[in-house]
């Protein structure tokens, strides 16, 4: 991290799981660091627990939060909220600021005109050298993926222009626990009936790409539906009764104010409590404090403790709602790791059947399909193993969604950051931090699983580029080409439906594999393929595989039509296809995949 920041003012971040000592790390850069430090952080709570830990180094440092009833900022470092010095940048841009760390780094957003964009350009505009770090357990913000773009492990993670650089180190929660840093997590399966919220992952939740919560977000409305007087409740919160009797501190994760209600209902008189968005700040400090002095034994939320949140003894969460995402399951679950006096391990009971496992790794993407898990993918160029949303058939990886590799390769030249070119859409990225230092040498690997070829060039172009990389012409849509060959009279048009193998002979009685496209009027185009020699074999991978492969890059080299056919789940068919008549006969000219024009579907059909 420091070697890093010598070297470059790009902005980084460190990744930590939850309860492995975020304010520990905050307060010895703020110790080691030679300039003035500013800490920001989004509630007061972590404003003053970070401020506690520097104090413990018998150090001293000024709090700017209006929660906490201070504005102080003389002293060398500063632990501060966003929201208060948002509002009073003029207390911070004398330029002394050498550095700033923001805790939860995966609050910061794209838009310039956020709170935490607009204390970052004030402070630049007065130091242009100014380090900023970030440090978050979940690197990720749902619906839009990484934060950063390369890890130090060598490898693309999210988009070239995510406001943070590089993940410079990052701590695997699986070795926090194995080492005995954190308390063990110990998920059982309820003995008792669950909420059945599948309807929403289906529809509305992760998977969704579109309509009114394509963000992932559920709406509450839409968990009222489910857990609304639902006769599961009482037994669940009886069976989290009898478990917690020998635990010391429970937590419970409500999917709605009227759900918490209710749950709160259900538990023993005097021991519990209920926290809400709505619950007013005196009221949620003192229940708070009254949990963490154990007088309370329970503690309902609706999604105002996952973060900040700091109870070591609670070893028992019980989460009773859909999380949105890995990163909001790895958050809620950490509430409990953190390790305490006469606590051996955390207790998980979820009745909610989230399908995420607390040790896998993000994709960073939106899940595509419901059933879609994180699949490994080499890529055939630089053999780096990608993590892609896909599906296995046993131990082989039959589909994946990968775009692009997302390995770092050695690159043949270093250039200004401030010059760098967004390869999928040719614009020149923005400026970045005022800053001409070099970029290390090394460049996305340029292997592309699924792409769309530009016709000037020959250049390889991401499926949802509209420009050359190569050679910046404007691509051909896919409805242009479409709309071109309904024109011609020599065209057919198929809008495929399905996709036939078959093994037949030629007029000399030699093996091809013959692949027949269908539309939903029963019209087809057929094309035939030799795979007797090496060149052939070679042939078919470049001009079909490549193409219908649901795992694009794998290493699948069938040798005759009847291995292709007994394969054939491997394969996809194009959305559409287009034949141009040759003499007598229909030869197939283009095949359109991975298609989001205007025209409909065949799968759509109705």
């Amino acid at each position: 991290m420091v070697e890093y920041f010598r070297g470059s003012s790009e902005p980084a971040v460190v990744v930590l799981p939850t309860g492995s000592g975020k304010s520990l790390v905050i307060a010895e850069l703020a110790r080691l660091a030679r300039g003035r430090v500013l800490l920001l952080a989004h509630v007061r709570e972590l404003v003053e627990q970070n401020h506690a830990k520097y104090l413990a180094y018998d150090l001293e440092a000024d709090i700017y939060s209006a929660g906490l009833g201070r504005k102080e900022s003389g002293r060398q470092v500063v632990f501060g909220s966003v929201q208060s010095v948002v509002r009073s940048l003029h207390d911070f841009a004398d330029g002394s600021f050498t550095l700033l760390v923001i805790d939860e780094c995966h609050r910061v957003s794209m838009d310039e005109k956020s709170s935490y964009r607009q204390v970052i350009d004030v402070l630049r505009q007065r130091n242009p050298r100014l380090k900023v770090l970030g440090l978050t357990a979940t690197p990720h913000r749902l619906g839009e993926g990484f934060i950063y773009h390369r890890h130090h492990h060598g490898m693309v993670r999210g988009d070239e222009n995510c406001f943070f650089r590089d993940c410079v180190f990052e701590q695997p929660l699986r070795l926090m626990v194995k080492q005995g840093y954190l308390a063990p997590p110990r998920r059982i399966d309820a003995a008792v009936e669950r909420y059945d919220f599948s309807a929403l992952f289906s529809t509305s939740g992760p998977v969704s790409t579109s309509g009114p919560a394509a963000s992932g977000l559920f709406q509450e409305h839409e968990l009222n539906r489910v857990v609304a007087g639902n006769r599961a409740t009482p037994g669940i919160i009886a069976e989290v009764v009898a478990r917690a009797h020998d635990r010391l501190g429970v937590m419970l994760f409500a999917a709605s104010v009227a759900h918490a209600e209710e749950i709160l209902g259900y538990l023993p008189a005097g021991q519990a409590a209920l926290i809400t968005g709505a619950t007013p700040g005196r009221e949620r400090e003192a229940l708070i404090a009254a949990f963490k002095a154990r007088k309370l034994k329970y503690l309902v939320n609706v999604a105002v403790l996952t973060t900040g949140f700091d109870a070591p003894h609670v070893d028992l969460i019980a989460i009773l709602r859909p999380t949105e995402s890995v990163s909001l399951y790895q958050q809620v679950v950490g509430r409990g790791l953190r390790l305490s006096p006469g606590k051996t391990d955390c207790l998980i009971l979820d009745y909610a059947g989230n399908p995420w496992d607390l040790y896998a790794p993000e994709v960073g993407t939106p899940r595509p399909v419901s059933d879609a898990e994180p699949v490994q993918v080499e890529c055939p160029a630089c053999g780096h193993a990608n993590l892609f949303w896909g599906k296995r058939d046993g131990d082989i990886v039959i589909e994946h969604f990968g775009r692009r590799c997302q390995g770092l390769v050695p690159s043949h030249r270093a250039r200004p950051c401030a010059k760098s070119v967004n390869s999928s859409s040719g614009h020149r990225a923005r400026p970045r931090a005022n800053n001409t230092e070099s970029k290390p040498a090394t460049e996305q690997c340029s292997f592309r699983f699924r792409f769309k070829v530009c016709d000037q060039c020959g250049a390889e172009n991401d499926i949802a580029a509209r420009r050359c990389h190569g050679c910046q012409t404007l691509l051909v849509d896919a409805d242009d080409k479409l709309k071109e060959a309904l024109r011609l009279k020599d065209a057919r048009v198929l809008r495929v439906s399905g996709m036939q193998l078959e093994a037949t002979l030629n007029g000399r009685g030699l093996p091809r594999l013959k692949v027949s496209y269908h539309d939903e009027d029963g019209a087809s185009l057929s094309e035939w393929f030799a795979l007797e020699t090496p060149a052939q074999r070679g042939a078919f991978a470049a001009v079909f595989l490549r193409d219908h492969l649901r795992a694009p890059g794998s290493r699948w080299s069938p040798r005759t039509p009847d291995e292709v056919i007994a394969e054939q789940r491997r394969l996809r068919h194009p959305d559409f296809v287009v034949g141009r008549k040759v003499g007598r006969h229909w030869q197939v000219r283009e095949k359109l995949f991975d298609y989001t024009g205007r025209y409909r579907l065949a799968a759509a059909a109705s």
